[in-house]
């Protein structure tokens, strides 16, 4: 079925939830989904193959913003795992990302569940540019679905 309201969605209205909390971003990446397969030759012939479908991966989430300070729950939750006890469990989050219209109705959203740090960066201070600064917080995530 179509939609007869739909028009075609801008890239840059878009909002983030990690466990249901807005946080506000630059730029989000790593929305991919890739199905992984095997290749089985068949005995006696070499002219095909088949491919039988193994498991579905996906790259890892990438949310970009300026830096803020630490008071944050959010960034407080990534402090600790890299900065927090290497013996206490990582407590995974899910993060959402809504695309959203021109009212502010989301139009279409992909959630991450069981999603944790893997690594935390900041852009090259360089004395001769006057950019802001930005910070990329990458997530490694269990399952990724679109609704």
């Amino acid at each position: 079925m179509v939609d007869n309201d739909w028009s075609l969605p801008v890239a840059f209205y878009f909002q983030v939830k990690v466990d249901g909390e807005e946080y506000a971003f630059k730029e989000v990446s790593g929305l991919t989904a890739e199905m992984d397969f095997e290749a089985i030759r068949e005995g006696g012939s070499n002219d095909f193959g088949y491919k039988v479908p193994k498991q579905n991966k996906h790259g890892n989430l990438v949310l970009k913003r300026a830096i803020i300070p630490l008071d944050s729950r959010f960034i407080f939750w990534v402090k600790n795992v890299f900065e927090g006890n290497p013996f206490l469990p990582i407590v995974p989050k899910n993060i959402q990302i809504n695309l959203l219209n021109g009212e502010g109705k989301s139009m279409a959203t992909w959630s991450c569940s069981g999603a944790y740090p893997v690594k935390w960066s900041v852009d090259v201070l360089d004395t001769e540019k006057n950019n802001i600064l930005i910070e990329a917080l990458e997530f490694a995530y269990a399952t990724l679905k679109r609704s």
